[in-house]
């Protein structure tokens, strides 16, 4: 009895994760035709640095040469106390659409990110805002052009994609593949009215937007979530939309250790309790039964004939490796594919670790 109530729920968990991917394959195919306003419309490129001077100079020539007609571009710097405002003032000088904000702390907002946004926003001189910071490279000189193509009368969110440099380590490929799993997540779940994220180095939105739902009053004090929390907000079924065309994409560097990936994603795995229940539910329900899969699928190894659970194994890899495969090449991580198994039980693994870690750091409060 016990032997076939394991069986069959290996069954079900491996039907989840089937319907999970072919749900992020949905991305893939021709989006459902969008009425997209033919205009132009000016731009506020929002860029946020703190203490990162020498980065912003690195990077801002690929916004200041973008091929777009009218934007401006805003630095918010959030109290820096390095050479930030000595490494940009004479591109400042320069350009005429460059311009900075320097922010400095308070009593109440003391170091905080969306505090420092929130000015920004404010200051803005155009509606429709693009967002990024310092350290994001931007790839395209049509990025603002792709960015700002999907606002019309009821598109006013648009989600864009991040991407990691590439290394020769095996950390990166991890990093890179947890990236591509968030993104098909991020994307997909539009599709069934749950949008949960953005990436907040690649985002764009109306400022009526960010006003309607009283900005990020509602999390100010929690450190991040600037971008995921204003989603959970603001997003609706009508609004909300994304890009993945190639000139759409920005690159930030790859975590450059384990436990400084690791904390990130412990960081972002803990903001998970402030999402809706819908979102909370997709998010879990995908994890848990990942790890089933495994877990389930090593067990009935030992008790039931390969002839059975080996089509349901390769049924699974079959789905796993055309979406990834067709996902990866699209968002341009094409490397990945060749890596698929070993990278996923490595993500497994890692996720149970931060369940643990994030179950102790509860039980030790």
């Amino acid at each position: 009895m016990l032997l076939t109530v394991l069986f069959y729920a290996f069954v079900v968990v491996t039907g989840i994760q089937i319907i999970y991917y072919l749900l992020f394959a949905t991305i893939l195919g021709k989006k459902k035709k969008e009425v997209v306003n033919s205009k132009e419309y000016p731009i506020t490129v929002i860029v946020y640095n703190k203490n990162n001077g020498n980065t912003l100079v690195e990077n801002l020539p690929s916004l200041l040469n973008q091929n777009y007609a009218k934007f401006e571009i805003l630095i918010v710097d959030n109290n820096s106390n390095d050479n930030t405002l000595d490494s940009v003032e004479g591109l400042v000088e320069k350009h005429n659409h460059l311009k900075i904000i320097q922010v400095e702390n308070n009593e109440a907002f003391w170091g905080n990110k969306k505090y420092a946004l929130t000015l920004g926003i404010k200051a803005a001189k155009y509606d429709h805002l693009l967002f990024t910071d310092s350290q994001t490279k931007i790839l395209s000189t049509n990025w603002i052009s792709e960015m700002s193509s999907k606002f019309s009368d009821t598109k006013t969110i648009n989600l864009g994609y991040r991407k990691f440099t590439k290394n020769s380590t095996f950390l990166n490929l991890l990093a890179r593949f947890e990236n591509l799993i968030k993104a098909l997540q991020c994307f997909s779940y539009i599709k069934i009215n749950s949008p949960f994220m953005a990436f907040g180095k690649n985002l764009a939105y109306e400022r009526q937007e960010f006003f309607k739902v009283k900005g990020f009053i509602y999390h100010i004090k929690i450190n991040n979530g600037e971008d995921d929390l204003f989603i959970r907000d603001a997003a609706t079924k009508e609004n909300i939309t994304y890009t993945i065309s190639s000139d759409s994409f920005v690159e930030t560097e790859s975590p450059k250790s384990l436990s400084e990936w690791f904390a990130t994603l412990k960081s972002n795995r803990s903001l998970q309790k402030h999402y809706k229940f819908k979102q909370q539910l997709l998010l879990h329900l995908f994890t848990i039964s990942k790890v089933l899969f495994y877990v389930l699928g090593t067990s009935v190894f030992f008790f039931f004939s390969w002839k059975i659970i080996l089509p349901i194994v390769l049924v699974y890899f079959l789905t796993l490796w055309i979406v990834v495969g067709v996902s990866s090449k699209k968002l341009e991580e094409a490397q990945l594919v060749f890596f698929l198994p070993i990278l996923e039980i490595s993500l497994v693994l890692i996720q149970i670790s931060i369940f643990i870690a994030n179950s102790f750091s509860k039980s030790n409060r």
